[in-house]
């Protein structure tokens, strides 16, 4: 059990120690996984910043990811929850073009003007404060794979035993693998929501400009 997202920040940092001499660039998954990602940063001395995405929501359960979308057009789909709840073309087109939307205010809200930090040929370490379906980690991935990442690391608190299988990064890792997974916010005494102006002013502490 995390106290908060910065208690597991730490705690994941200890484990990620022996990537602090490859020079690495520490981004995070909006906005729960700033705070995690903003100590691991300041633990290994390096530079961070951002991969915006955003879950795509069923319709009918927003809670559960169908997908997920990132900066540059990334877009991943899971397709066994497409199967399973039947949703139509035109259901998932007009839920990505509101997701979209929110995903370049986004950009614009938490950059600040700021250019993004090069990830060209750096081991890139993407921290969220736990992974569920996997689809926003996965989909964080592609774009950093995209932005030229030589090496990309997803570092999380939390996930469910086998993750690492999906998501398509380089390395997984994680702190607790629990063999029952129910929701990353059970692993947290406190997980109250992160807001835009808290990731804000991380981002502002902690990016180079």
């Amino acid at each position: 059990m995390f106290a908060n997202r910065a208690d597991a920040g730490r705690q994941l940092a200890a484990r990620l120690e022996y990537l602090r001499p490859s020079d690495p660039v520490v981004v995070g998954l909006p906005r729960g996984g700033v705070p995690v990602a903003f100590e691991v940063a300041r633990a290994l001395h390096a530079p961070l910043d951002v991969i915006v995405v955003r879950k795509l929501g069923v319709p009918i359960a927003p809670e559960v990811a169908m997908g997920a979308i990132g900066e540059d057009g990334v877009r991943v789909l899971n397709d066994d929850v497409l199967r399973q709840v039947g949703v139509s073309a035109g259901e998932l087109s007009a839920v990505e073009e509101r997701e979209r939307a929110q995903l370049e205010a986004g950009e614009t809200l938490l950059r600040g003007g700021r250019s993004r930090v090069e990830l060209t040929g750096r081991v890139v370490i993407i921290v969220d404060d736990g992974i569920a379906t996997g689809a926003t980690a996965r989909v964080a991935c592609l774009v950093a794979r995209r932005l030229g990442a030589g090496r990309v690391v997803v570092a999380v608190p939390v996930a469910p035993a086998g993750a690492a299988l999906r998501l398509g990064a380089d390395e997984l890792v994680c702190v607790l693998e629990p063999p029952q997974f129910w929701a990353v916010g059970a692993h947290y005494r406190d997980f109250r929501a992160t807001t835009d102006a808290e990731v804000v002013a991380l981002l502002a502490a902690g990016m180079v400009s």
